[in-house]
């Protein structure tokens, strides 16, 4: 019954919204955006505050939100760890271990709407403004993003070439924005009207097209050096995206593995990018 209504759910938004573009494809578009980008998992969790409560750093103000970041203090270079779409920073322990073992100095984030932060929304221009603050406060050297947050650097070092970041490593993550709301629209039963309206309206709000909205277009222009990890059978985020990137971003090393899903914690994942900042 529970996988019944969360298929039909969406579905039933999707009707509403089709009637709606017809009567106002403005307001329309504005709220199948907000249903887009809105976030409805990834606070922390019982068990999880045991381990990041410790680690507590200072809260930021960034573009109206109050950022929670984190410290794990050591003598080496300077990591920024930026998580996915409905997660936190606890997605990081398994490799924090390997990375303060190092005696790397790490910082991480919970993103808006994400762990300790505030809002109820993200989206990736949004995501890229608080990472590039996160950048200009901390002077990280390396830059590791999982999923959407790979996507995010990725595009704030296309916006914002920061000279300081030497490597960037992305672990699972989308290229194609077009590609995203596709399946958005699948999702919802999206008529082609209430997808016009949207592209309008992304177009109007952002300044870009749906369509150029990029990660391999991005990386064809970044001159740092990169990782990119992704499992063949990754079932959100397809193989692909990272493939496409890879061919574009002449400074970047592919490494693909099979049957580690999504998230990728595991310990050859971990080691492959330890081995990598010590380059």
């Amino acid at each position: 019954m529970k996988k019944m209504l969360n298929r039909l759910i969406p579905k039933f938004y999707g009707f509403l919204l089709n009637i709606y573009v017809l009567l106002s494809p403005q307001k329309a578009a504005d709220k199948a955006f907000r249903i887009f980008c809105k976030v409805r998992k990834g606070r922390v969790l019982p068990h999880q505050e045991s381990y990041l409560d410790p680690v507590k750093h200072k809260q930021i103000e960034v573009s109206g939100h109050t950022i929670q970041t984190y410290w794990w203090d050591g003598t080496k270079e300077t990591v920024l760890l930026v998580h996915g779409w409905e997660s936190n920073s606890w997605r990081w322990h398994k490799l924090l271990e390997k990375l303060t073992q190092e005696d790397y100095n790490v910082i991480a984030f919970d993103a808006p709407a994400h762990g300790y932060s505030s809002g109820k929304y993200l989206y990736v221009p949004l995501y890229a403004e608080i990472v590039e603050h996160m950048v200009g406060a901390f002077q990280p050297k390396y830059l590791i993003g999982h999923s959407v947050g790979g996507m995010t650097i990725l595009y704030n070092e296309y916006l914002n070439p920061n000279p300081h970041v030497e490597k960037i490593v992305t672990i699972g993550s989308p290229s194609e924005f077009h590609e995203i709301m596709t399946h958005f629209q699948n999702l919802l039963g999206l008529s082609n009207r209430m997808m016009k309206a949207l592209e309008i309206y992304v177009q109007k709000r952002f300044g870009f097209a749906i369509k150029e909205f990029s990660s391999s277009s991005f990386a064809a222009t970044n001159t740092k050096k990169g990782l990119l990890l992704h499992d063949k059978f990754d079932k959100i985020t397809p193989y692909h995206a990272s493939e496409r990137v890879h061919s574009v971003w002449s400074g970047s090393k592919f490494i693909t593995t099979q049957g580690l899903g999504h998230s990728m914690h595991q310990e050859d994942v971990n080691k492959e990018i330890i081995a990598f900042l010590q380059e």
